[in-house]
């Protein structure tokens, strides 16, 4: 094709050009959409009412999850440290109202459909202590937070002075103590 449009008097430049173009047509045309389960997950996501509380020893995450049984929800930990409640209210289908004649919904307002939400826990979540418990239509997850690393004590070194051949009178010890709160605390004997 190069050589029909050389001939027909386009020079390389433009033939680049073209061929440029020609090749961002077709990176524009293939769009790239989110699957379907990622648009579905991500309106649970947001559909799904939940809370986050942090207590001095543990963090509850509370999700309103209406209708659905203890063996109907699912608490797992992906990823390492992302805590995932999910679930599924399906609509129950009474085959007596269905198969007679003239039965119909006039409204419907209640919410079927995937029930789930992702939260990333903290790193001084306890992953090995949760407890999940549901109670009238509201999981509560319960993550311990690990306990706070114990303070470093202060490291006490003992610095000594050289010995003289004369004696013991111009020898001294000094003790020192380093990091603490009032400075270096230096003593000497």
């Amino acid at each position: 094709m190069e050589m029909v449009l050389s001939d027909l008097g386009f020079d390389a430049p433009v033939l680049a050009a073209l061929h440029d173009m020609l090749d961002f047509v077709d990176d524009a045309e293939k769009p790239h959409h989110p699957s379907r389960a990622y648009i579905r997950d991500t309106k649970a996501m947001k559909a799904t009412p939940a809370d986050i509380i942090e207590y001095p020893n543990a963090y509850h995450f509370v999700v309103d999850m209406p209708g659905l049984k203890v063996d109907q929800i699912k608490v797992h930990i992906e990823d390492g440290n992302v805590l995932v409640v999910s679930g599924e209210r399906r609509r129950e289908r009474e085959k007596e109202k269905e198969e007679k004649e003239g039965v119909k919904y006039v409204r419907m307002e209640r919410r079927f459909g995937k029930l789930l939400k992702k939260f990333v826990l903290p790193e001084n979540a306890n992953l090995d202590k949760i407890c999940a418990v549901c109670q009238d239509g509201v999981l509560t997850v319960t993550v311990e937070k690990k306990p706070p690393p114990e303070p470093k004590k202060p490291k006490v070194i003992e610095v000594k002075g050289a010995e003289h051949s004369g004696g013991g009178e111009g020898s001294h010890e000094v003790k020192t103590s380093l990091g603490t709160d009032e400075g270096d605390a230096v003593e000497q004997e």
